[in-house]
Order: C-alpha cells, then sequence, then structure tokens
C-alpha cells in the first residue's frame, strides 16, 4: 500500500504557511507521510485568483494578526509578536532562490528535499521566529552562504533572473491548477490513491483525518483546537 503523501504550498511571507510547514516539519502525526514542500510567489497567485491581499482588507488584516499569534501558540511554533521588518516583505526574488533548491533537490533524486528544507528552516526562523527582513540581497546571500557555501551562493543567486524566475512561475502555475487560491495550500493524496486540497492551518485535522493517519495527541491544544 502506498504511503500517504503531503504537498504543502509556501511562501516565506505567509505566517501562516510557517505554521502549516512547522506542523509538517515537527508533529510525529505526519511522520508516515511524504511530505513535499513547492515554494511559489503567493503575490502572483492572488492576482492569478482575482484575490485581495488580506493586510489590504479592513479588519481582516487585525483579525489576521491576532491569528497568526492564537495558531502559533497553540502549536508551539515559534512567532514573534510584532510583524517582522518591511511586512509584507518582497519575497518575490528569495522565492526564486527556493524554486531553484527544489529543483536541485529534485534532480539529484533527494526527496528529502534537503537543500530546500536547510533554507525554508532558516529563512522562516529568520523571519517569522525573530522578525529580521530576510527578502534583501544582501541577506539572502549571508544565509546562503552559510548553508551552502559563498560558490554555492553565488551560483544559487545567479540562477534567480532566468532559472529561478521560469520555476517559480511553473510552481505558482501548479498551485492555481491545484485549487489554491492562498495559503498554506495543502494538496493530499491517501493510501488510495484519492487526492484533495485543504486550506488553512485550522484543517490540519481534517487532512490527517483524510490521509487515514493515526488521531493526532488530542492532549495538544493545538490538535483540540482542530479535531
Amino acid at each position: 500500500m502506498a504511503r500517504p503523501k503531503v504537498k504543502l504550498y509556501i511562501d516565506i511571507v505567509s505566517p501562516f504557511a510557517y505554521i502549516a510547514y512547522h506542523i509538517l516539519r515537527h508533529h510525529n502525526v505526519f511522520k508516515a507521510c511524504d511530505v513535499s514542500y513547492v515554494p511559489i510567489f503567493l503575490g502572483g497567485l492572488m492576482h492569478k485568483c482575482g484575490n485581495n491581499p488580506p493586510v489590504g482588507i479592513k479588519n481582516k488584516a487585525q483579525y489576521i494578526a491576532k491569528e497568526r499569534l492564537r495558531w502559533a501558540e497553540l502549536f508551539s511554533v515559534p512567532m514573534v509578536h510584532d510583524p517582522p521588518a518591511e511586512f509584507p516583505a518582497p519575497t518575490l526574488n528569495l522565492e526564486r532562490a527556493l524554486a531553484v533548491l527544489a529543483d536541485e533537490d529534485a534532480a539529484a533524486g533527494d526527496k528529502a528535499q534537503t537543500r530546500l528544507v536547510k533554507a525554508l528552516d532558516e529563512f522562516y526562523s529568520l523571519h517569522w521566529g525573530k522578525g529580521a527582513a530576510v527578502h534583501t540581497p544582501e541577506v539572502m546571500k549571508e544565509v546562503f552562504g552559510r548553508l551552502f557555501g559563498a560558490e554555492g551562493a553565488e551560483k544559487l543567486l545567479a540562477a534567480i533572473p532566468a532559472q529561478g524566475k521560469k520555476l517559480l512561475a511553473a510552481n505558482t502555475d501548479a498551485a492555481f491548477d491545484d485549487g489554491a487560491f492562498g495559503l498554506p495550500w495543502i494538496v493530499c493524496t491517501n493510501s488510495a490513491g484519492e487526492t484533495e486540497g485543504f486550506f488553512g492551518v485550522d484543517h490540519m485535522g481534517r487532512v490527517a483525518q483524510f490521509l487515514g493517519l493515526e488521531k493526532p495527541e488530542t492532549k495538544s491544544q493545538g490538535w483540540k483546537a482542530v479535531l
């Protein structure tokens, strides 16, 4: 019987994509799944859908600012209280670089997406865990250099204008074709081969149920909130 599969579309700018990423990375309930992460450009997806950014909608911006803190606390996800510097950050080039890493992992047959996950862990920690701006060329060069060496960072950054642009556009189109209209968008395939898409951290319980996973630990305040 095939292992269940989870595909999470992400953009560093989205706090809720970060929370979903953290849950998939650290909660044992998803250890029985093959999980993959797909960098997209949230702004491009919103444009394709004709969707308005939440921060530009009266009342909703204030609501989601509270919601990200509520969900982060429930699932013990490191989260700064105030929005990160320059929020919402223009993450287009950062996401293009991450798309290149994802493509390189795939070309190497690395299903664990080792290079991509290293970068996601670091950028999410800096941006949403510590409130730092991570989209600037200087920060990107420093972080990628620390993770992959100076030569690796230069090669990665040089790939942004052409290869990264093409890959990220394709990923964003794929998210739209998979039904996404915002983030986190989670595409799940259960052991019977059935596929469904789910939106939002508040649907993680339905994700686990659809995938036929063992019931999450109900002593957890986070899982109590979604079950």
